[in-house]
């Protein structure tokens, strides 16, 4: 995803929004949505976080086809959350906060990949 943008032309120029950033975005905005235990792993994310290096894109895909811009985003849900509610709140502060910050409106398909348990202590 590293050298992927999203551009849009303007009276001045051109803007060019990398995905990564794109997918930061979309870390954050997830972090504020109760019932989300977290985003999902990717292949190689459970290396970065073992050697203390944490992203907030890890389980996040972005996708420009056609001038619009497509996320998927894995989540895990915590045990006892409905999780359509926790999705449906996902969607929204996804959406939000795309186009608060690039001004662009996406379409936002949320994957529940897993459930997770309070840890005994």
């Amino acid at each position: 995803m590293a050298d992927n943008y999203i551009s849009t032309e303007t009276e001045k120029g051109k803007i060019n929004i990398s995905e990564d950033v794109i997918a930061v975005m979309v870390g954050a905005a997830i972090t504020e949505v109760e019932g989300v235990d977290g985003l999902a792993n990717a292949v190689g994310n459970d290396i970065l976080e073992f050697i203390g290096k944490r992203t907030l894109s890890k389980g996040v895909k972005v996708t420009l086809q056609d001038d619009h811009i497509t996320i998927d985003v894995l989540i895990m849900v915590t045990f006892g959350c409905v999780i359509t509610d926790v999705a449906k709140k996902v969607q929204n502060s996804v959406a939000g906060a795309i186009e608060a910050m690039t001004g662009l409106s996406p379409t936002v398909n949320i994957h529940v990949s897993g459930v997770t348990f309070p840890k005994n202590k």
